[in-house]
């Protein structure tokens, strides 16, 4: 049974009839029971005694019983937090950072600690002397831990002040107002730190070990400290020990680098940073450990075969990775082989600066290529070597010539074919062939200023073919005497072009008889259609290079509609032509030698008919069927036709008008629809049903004008809700009819059976099938005729 004490608290165990109550386990006498109730005799403290297990026995009427108390003592703020330490002193290293704790003021509460009684809070609540700043100091309110702030870690100086007295407080009830509370002073001594960074080393590379080897340390002379490095180097190439001492773990390599900057970090054992890294410098010394070397195996460069004693023509370097400061990279070159050998001592090379030179006092005559072996060492011996192509060029020192001075006669005839051939020569050159001091341009320098022959040069053989580019013409020109001259593409270096660079050909044309040529190679001749024949119409004109007489005969004129005159050529038309009937003649004139009848030449003239306007438009198309409805439908018309056989120019647009007639214009109207073609429609509302004589002129285009006039019969009738016509049409009084023609033929017979044929011909004739409105034409055409 558990109680929280305060004065006094019930049994409710015991029961009603007990007696002879003994409590045991209280030694000073401080509990009683009465009446059931557990009650506190003496003033209870926590701080002595926090509990208290008792022993109830008692007495019922049947036997003994006993049973345990526990008795819990509540806690009472009645005690004053005091500091564990009277005098509490502390230290501060310079370079200490903000935040960092130096030391721990510690208090203590008799209170319960798990209760706000014992809950302390620290503050500062002066410092003494306020300088360099009044704000150098901060504690933490629950841990005590006194450090910098971030004036006093960038100002603190010993020499300015060298002792600080803070005075400070500690509260219970985590500091409230009803808080008891101790004040203290705290001494802190500023002094200095041997945490800086430590001087520069200087390692030689490839050190032999053993490994680790120590290079420097360093001291953070404050609180316990742990050390760490930081830096761009390979992982445990640099190491620090608990002490501070700094380790090198293993060969450097001043070529992959030449320094290191290693940062050397100073935290607490939690892991906070205690001041700024301070900063080692690790410099790597050279040793002569690399061998010079070229940046390519091999070089090629030209050197001309006219160059002069000391020409350079190429400079080779070698690097070397060691300390340029040092004699390490001292590289001297060498010539050490030639292939071929011979003749030797053409090359040099100078010792110091890699520069590769001629020297002999002449190249011409050497290989055209050779292969150099070039070394370079330094002062330890180490060496590498690369090769050098060096190419002779060819100079232009030699300049062609000809095998002789005069080539030909060459016989030719003169109907040789364009692409001919006459002959091919050849100029020497003692340069190295296929370069451009071996390569010849042949040029015709007089002779040729027709430009009747060309000139084509194989580069393969240097050799050159004449080659006629013009038809030749014995008549015009018999003899031709070229002068051919020859060159390089590239300039002399060395003497001069001379005679034997020239030569002369001769040809001769040799003649052959040639057929007549026509001056053109087609004739095109137009004649008016109808003139009057025999007008000459065209000249064709040709000459024979021989001077020969020439004759002329027509080819393809089968209607012989044309003649030429033998020994004239002149064209003339033979009967009038009609466009109408045929408006384009084509024939071949054919020119024949006179006195060789199978060298002939031909052209073609066409001839085209001019076109008159010798035609008058007419209708076309059969209308008899056709019929208007009255009264008028909306958009119902004839479609008339015309046509005219004249050309465009005459017969285009063939325009359609009504007879200058009042009552003529007043029931119809024409509206034209394209060139050839117009509707014939009523004009006024109604017409009576009847066969109507429309009478209208078709006019074409020319001028004047050629015209024809129309009487056209149409019919008018009234139309059903069809559009069919619902009478038959008369017909035109005058007008012949089929029934007319059939009982004349019949009239030798009889009267009466012509008669009888004739009254049943029109009975039959008379109620003709209209075709619908929707049978109508109302679409012309749309063609020109």
């Amino acid at each position: 049974m558990f109680y929280y004490f305060y004065s006094a608290a019930q049994l409710n165990i015991l029961p009603a009839n007990y007696s002879d109550v003994v409590v045991t386990g209280d030694d000073e006498g401080i509990f009683g029971i009465e009446a059931q109730f557990l009650y506190a005799i003496k003033p209870l403290d926590r701080e002595k005694q926090p509990s208290y297990s008792l022993q109830v026995s008692f007495r019922t009427s049947v036997h003994r019983q006993s049973f345990t108390v526990e008795v819990c003592v509540i806690d009472k703020n009645d005690n004053v937090p005091t500091f564990i330490e009277e005098s509490m002193r502390g230290s501060v290293q310079l370079g200490l950072l903000k935040g960092i704790p130096f030391m721990q003021v510690e208090a203590l509460d008799r209170d319960d600690r798990n209760t706000a009684h014992a809950e302390l809070r620290f503050s500062l609540m002066e410092q003494t002397p306020r300088i360099p700043s009044s704000q150098m100091f901060f504690i933490d309110s629950i841990t005590g831990e006194v450090s910098l702030t971030e004036e006093g870690a960038s100002a603190l100086d010993p020499e300015m002040c060298g002792r600080y007295k803070l005075s400070v407080m500690v509260k219970d009830m985590a500091g409230r107002a009803n808080a008891f509370f101790t004040t203290g002073i705290v001494t802190v001594e500023v002094t200095g730190n041997t945490w800086a960074s430590p001087d520069p080393v200087r390692l030689q590379e490839n050190l032999p070990g053993p490994y680790p080897i120590p290079i420097s340390q360093v001291k953070w002379s404050g609180s316990q400290a742990e050390y760490s490095l930081e830096g761009e180097f390979p992982e445990m190439l640099f190491t620090i020990s608990r002490e501070g001492v700094i380790y090198l773990n293993a060969p450097l390599d001043r070529e992959t680098q030449d320094q290191f900057q290693i940062s050397i970090v100073v935290e607490r054992p939690d892991g906070r940073e205690i001041a700024k890294p301070v900063e080692l410098r690790v410099m790597v010394g050279d040793a002569n450990d690399n061998r010079p070397t070229f940046p390519q195996a091999q070089y090629h460069t030209v050197v001309k075969e006219l160059a002069a004693r000391g020409t350079e023509i190429l400079t080779v370097q070698a690097a070397d990775n060691d300390d340029p400061k040092t004699d390490n990279v001292r590289i001297f070159y060498r010539l050490v082989g030639q292939i071929p050998e011979s003749p030797r001592a053409l090359f040099r090379v100078d010792r110091d600066s890699g520069v590769i030179s001629v020297q002999a006092d002449s190249m011409e005559g050497t290989a055209p290529q050779y292969t150099l072996t070039i070394t370079a060492e330094d002062a330890k011996g180490l060496n590498s070597s690369c090769t050098v192509v060096v190419t002779v060029q060819d100079e232009n020192n030699n300049p062609p010539v000809f095998s002789q001075h005069e080539y030909g006669p060459f016989h030719i005839p003169e109907d040789a074919p364009v692409g001919t051939t006459v002959t091919a020569v050849l100029a020497g050159d003692a340069d190295v062939r296929g370069g451009d001091s071996w390569q010849v341009d042949y040029r015709l320098e007089s002779g040729n200023e027709e430009e009747v022959f060309t000139l084509v040069t194989d580069k393969q053989t240097n050799e050159v073919s004449l080659v006629l580019s013009k038809v030749l013409d014995f008549e015009r020109e018999s003899e031709y005497i070229l002068v051919l001259s020859a060159q390089n593409p590239v300039a002399l270096v060395r003497g001069r072009y001379g005679p034997a660079s020239t030569a002369t050909v001769s040809i001769y044309v040799d003649d052959i008889n040639e057929g007549p040529i026509l001056s053109q190679s087609h004739y095109e001749v137009t004649v008016r259609e109808g003139e009057e024949p025999g007008r000459v119409i065209a000249t064709i004109r040709g000459y024979d290079p021989d001077s020969h007489p020439i004759r002329y005969s027509l080819r393809g004129d089968t209607k012989k509609y044309f003649s030429i005159g033998k020994y004239s050529g002149e064209l003339k038309t033979v009967q009038a032509l009609d466009r109408e009937e045929n408006s384009t003649y084509t024939m071949e004139v054919i020119a024949v030698d006179g006195r060789n009848f199978s060298l002939s030449a031909s052209t073609l003239v066409t001839v085209q008919i001019l076109d008159v306007n010798d035609n008058s438009p007419v209708l076309v198309g059969d209308y008899s069927w056709k019929y208007l409805c009255t009264p008028r439908w909306e958009d119902q018309a004839l479609v008339l036709a015309s046509r005219d056989s004249d050309g465009p120019q005459h017969g285009g647009r063939l325009n359609f008008s009504l007879r200058s007639d009042a009552t003529v214009r007043r029931n119809w109207k024409l509206t034209p629809i394209n060139d050839t073609h117009t509707n014939l429609s009523l004009n006024i509302p109604y017409l009576a049903p009847e066969v109507y004589t429309v009478p209208f002129t078709i006019s074409d285009s020319s001028s004047p004008p050629r015209s024809t006039f129309i009487n056209l019969p149409v019919t008018v009738c009234p139309c059903n809700v069809r559009g069919n016509c619902k009478m038959a049409a008369k017909q035109l009084e005058g007008m012949p009819t089929i029934q007319s023609a059939v009982g004349i033929l019949l009239g030798t017979f009889t009267v009466i059976g012509t008669i009888l044929i004739v009254v049943f011909v029109r009975l039959s004739y008379q109620n003709p099938k209209r075709p619908s409105k929707s049978n109508q034409e109302t679409v012309p055409l749309k063609m020109s005729i």
